[in-house]
C-alpha cells in the first residue's frame, strides 16, 4: 500500500467521489422499465463486482438486507454503487463503496447495478471505504471505533481531523475508540446488540468489565446501574481511606485546591512525610471530562 503524507488531511473522501453526479432512483425492475442512469453512471452486471477486500464492516445483518431489497424492488437502487477496475482483472471491478446494496440487489434479484467507476488507488479506496462506512448510522460502535482507528493508524489523521471530517465532537472520537480497550466478549456483546454503547462506556472504569457485563445483559441493568455498580469497591474491598483536609497541612491544601482550580476538577494530595512520596488522584465525572483533561496534559 502507498505511504502517504502524515501531515496530508482527509482524502478525497465522497464529497468527491460523488462531484457531479446526481443521482436517481432506478425504476422497480418489476416495472419492466430500462434502468435510467444518471450522468457518469454505467450499469454493471453484478458477476462482475467483488467485494473490497478491506472493507470496514465485517457484519450484515440479513434482516436489514432483506428490508433493503425489498425497498430496492420496490423503488430500485436510489444511490449508485461506487467501483474501481478490479486490479487482478481487468474484466470485473471492486466495491469502494456500496457493498450493501450490492448484496441486497442480488437478493432482489438484479442483473444490474447503477455504479460510478473511478480510479482509485489502494490507499484512497480504504480511505474512502472507512469514511464511507462510519458516516452510516447503523454501524455499531465497535466498526465505528475501528473505522477511527484504521484511520489514524493507516493514514496518520490525528482525533482534530476526524472530527472535524466526520462532524463529530473531539470527545465522542476518544470515547468510541476506549471501546477498543475493553474485552473481545464485551465487544462482541455491543455488535450483537446485547450492551449499548453507554453501557460499554460505563463498563470501561469496572474492575471487572467482564463480569459485569455479563450481569448487566442477564438483568437488562440501565446505563445509570451500570456506572453505578462500576464505581462500587469489589466484594471484600473497601473504599481507600483519605486524610481529611483538616489532617493535612496548610502547603497540601492549599496546593489541592490550586490544582483543582486549573483543572477543574477535584484533586486530593495524599503526602506521606516519612517516606518523602505519595499520590495525586484527580476525579473526573465523565469521559468527555477525562478526554479535557488527557488533551491537557498532552497539550502541555
Amino acid at each position: 500500500m502507498a505511504k502517504t503524507d502524515k501531515k496530508r488531511g482527509l482524502g478525497r473522501g465522497l464529497s468527491a467521489l460523488m462531484a457531479d453526479i446526481e443521482p436517481k432512483a432506478a425504476p422497480s425492475p418489476s416495472g419492466g422499465h430500462s434502468t435510467t442512469l444518471s450522468r457518469g453512471e454505467r450499469a454493471i452486471p453484478v458477476e462482475q463486482i467483488s467485494p473490497n477486500p478491506d472493507q470496514p464492516r465485517r457484519r450484515f445483518s440479513q434482516s436489514a438486507l432483506d428490508e433493503l431489497a425489498a425497498s430496492i424492488k420496490e423503488k430500485g437502487i436510489i444511490q449508485p454503487l461506487i467501483l474501481r477496475p478490479d486490479p487482478a482483472d481487468a474484466s470485473q471491478f471492486q466495491i469502494v463503496a456500496g457493498e450493501r446494496r450490492w448484496r441486497a440487489a442480488q437478493i432482489a434479484q438484479l442483473h444490474e447495478v447503477p455504479a460510478i467507476v473511478r480510479e482509485f488507488n489502494d490507499t484512497e479506496v480504504l480511505e474512502v471505504a472507512i469514511i464511507e462506512n462510519i458516516q452510516r448510522a447503523d454501524l455499531n460502535a465497535v466498526e465505528e471505533a475501528q473505522g477511527y482507528r484504521q484511520l489514524m493508524e493507516k493514514f496518520g489523521h490525528t482525533q482534530e481531523q476526524l472530527a472535524t471530517a466526520m462532524g463529530k465532537s473531539r470527545s465522542h472520537l476518544a470515547n468510541t475508540m476506549r471501546l477498543l480497550q475493553l474485552p473481545d466478549e464485551i465487544q462482541t456483546m455491543l455488535q450483537d446488540g446485547k450492551l449499548s454503547a453507554g453501557h460499554a462506556r460505563a463498563l470501561i472504569t469496572s474492575s471487572d468489565p467482564v463480569a459485569l457485563a455479563r450481569r448487566a445483559v442477564k438483568e437488562g441493568m440501565s446505563v445509570r446501574e451500570v456506572e453505578k455498580a462500576a464505581k462500587a469497591p469489589a466484594k471484600g474491598k473497601s473504599a481507600p481511606k483519605q486524610r481529611s483536609k483538616s489532617q493535612k497541612d496548610a502547603d497540601t491544601r492549599i496546593l489541592e485546591d490550586d490544582l483543582s482550580r486549573i483543572l477543574g476538577m477535584g484533586v486530593v494530595i495524599d503526602h506521606d512525610t516519612s517516606a518523602g512520596g505519595g499520590k495525586l488522584s484527580i476525579k473526573y465525572n465523565d469521559l468527555s471530562q477525562l478526554d479535557d483533561l488527557l488533551r491537557l496534559l498532552n497539550t502541555n
